[in-house]
C-alpha cells in the first residue's frame, strides 16, 4: 500500500526490542536479535542519529536513554589514538584493534551531530566534544570517499552551531593552557572540512565526462553521501565551486535512481553500477533511500528548488510500496523495517540499519532536515 509521510505513526516497538544495555544488535533472524552476530559500531553510530531525533521530537526519558546507550557504544569504542573499533562480539569484547575508515567517518557523524542538538543535556553533549576532539588529528587521514563524506556532515553541523564548540567550562580533560586553546577550536574544523572539500571536488573533476557526473567509476553503496558532504560544506564555507559539485553530482545519481519512473529505485548492491555499464536491479537497500532523502532534503535548504522535496518525499514513499514492487518495506505489527527488496520479493530479515534508516527518514520528513 502506497503512503505518504506525515500522516503516518512512527512505531518504535522494534528499534527498543533491537536494543539492549550494551547497544543495538547488528542483525536479526526475522524479527528477533541475531546474538551471534553481536553489534557494530557503524550501526550504534547511526542509532545515536535516529536517537537524537527521537529525542528532540519527544522529550522524554526513554529516548534520552537510547541517545546514552548509543554514545556510551561509540564512546566505548574509540582507542586511544582517536580511531574506532567497528565489531563487538555478544560477550562485548571487540574483535578487532581498529573498524574501517567508514566507521570512523560514520561516528563522526554521529558525535557531530549529537554536539550539535542543543536540546540534550550538556553532560551527554560534552563527551561527544572530547570524543570529536580525540579524532581531529585522524580526520585528515582518510581516503575512503564515503568514510570522508561521512565526517564532513559531521564536522559540517558543528560549524552550523552558534554556540561555542569547546566546553564552556573548564574541563578534567583540558588542564594545560596550550592544550585548552588548541580544544575543538572553529577554525580548525573549518580547515578540515575545506580540506575534505576540495579533496571529492577534485576526485569529482578528475572523474567526471560528458554523461558521467560521478566521484568515481561507479556508483557503489551509500552513495547520496557523497553530494550531501558536500552540500553542508557548501552551506557553512560558501564556496561556488563545491555547491556546483554537490548540485552535479546529486543531479546525476537522481537521474539513475528515479529513471524508472515517478519512485525511487536504487542501484542495487549485487553488482552496482559501473560506467559505461547497467545498473544491478537488486538487492535495494533501505540505507539508500534515507541518505539519498536527506541529500534532497539538504539540495532544498540550499537551492530553494521544491522538486528536491518531491523527490525527497519519493524517497520515503519507496519505504511503503512506491517502490519496484509495489509492497511495503514495513512491519505493521512491530514498526520494523524489512532489509530489502531482492529478485524474489521483500527479505524479511529486519536488520538495524534498515530499522534506522526508516527512523531517520521518517523523522527528517516529519520534522524538517536534519539541520
Amino acid at each position: 500500500m502506497i503512503g505518504t509521510a506525515l500522516g503516518r505513526e512512527l512505531r518504535t516497538d522494534y528499534l527498543y526490542q533491537l536494543t539492549d544495555d550494551t547497544g543495538i544488535f547488528q542483525h536479526s533472524k526475522f524479527g528477533v536479535p541475531d546474538r551471534a552476530k553481536g553489534y557494530t559500531t557503524d550501526d550504534n553510530a547511526r542509532a545515536l542519529i535516529a536517537a537524537v531525533m527521537l529525542y528532540k521530537e519527544q522529550r522524554d526519558r526513554r529516548s534520552l536513554d537510547l541517545v546514552c546507550t548509543y554514545l556510551a557504544f561509540v564512546h566505548h569504542a574509540q582507542t586511544d589514538d582517536g580511531h574506532f573499533r567497528n565489531f563487538m562480539n555478544y560477550q562485548r569484547a571487540f574483535i578487532e584493534e581498529r573498524g574501517s575508515e567508514d566507521c570512523f567517518g560514520r561516528c563522526l557523524w554521529a558525535l557531530g551531530f549529537t554536539l550539535s542538538e542543543s536540546c540534550l543535556p550538556d553532560s551527554l553533549r560534552n563527551t561527544c566534544r572530547y570524543a570529536l576532539n580525540q579524532a581531529l588529528t585522524r580526520v585528515t587521514e582518510l581516503r575512503s570517499p564515503r568514510a570522508v563524506a561521512y565526517a564532513m556532515v559531521g564536522l559540517s553541523d558543528l560549524l552550523g552551531m552558534s554556540e561555542p564548540l569547546a566546553y564552556a567550562f573548564p574541563s578534567p580533560h583540558v588542564e594545560e593552557t596550550v592544550e585548552a586553546e588548541q580544544f575543538l577550536r572553529r577554525d580548525r574544523v573549518q580547515n578540515i572540512v575545506d580540506e575534505l572539500s576540495r579533496r571529492l571536488q577534485r576526485q569529482f573533476d578528475s572523474n567526471r565526462s560528458a554523461d558521467w557526473n560521478w566521484f568515481e567509476d561507479s556508483i557503489t553503496y551509500g552513495n547520496a553521501m557523497l553530494p550531501l558532504a558536500m552540500l553542508k560544506a557548501a552551506r557553512v564555507g560558501g564556496d561556488e565551486t563545491v555547491s556546483r559539485v554537490a548540485k552535479q553530482s546529486l543531479d546525476f545519481l537522481l537521474s539513475i535512481t528515479f529513471s524508472h519512473g515517478d519512485f525511487f529505485k536504487p542501484v542495487g548492491n549485487q553488482g552496482w553500477l559501473q560506467r559505461n555499464g547497467d545498473a544491478s536491479e537488486f538487492d535495494e537497500q533501505p540505507i539508500e533511500a534515507c541518505e539519498t532523502l536527506l541529500a534532497c532534503r539538504e539540495a532544498f535548504t540550499l537551492y530553494g528548488d521544491p522538486k528536491y522535496l518531491t523527490l525527497a518525499q519519493l524517497c520515503y514513499d519507496w519505504f511503503h510500496g512506491r517502490n519496484s514492487i509495489r509492497e511495503s518495506l514495513i512491519d505493521e505489527q512491530t514498526g520494523a523495517c524489512y532489509d530489502g527488496i531482492h529478485y524474489l520479493g521483500i527479505n524479511l530479515n529486519q536488520g538495524s540499519e534498515n530499522v534506522i534508516s526508516y527512523c531517520i527518514a521518517h523523522l527528517a520528513m516529519k520534522g524538517g532536515p536534519l539541520k
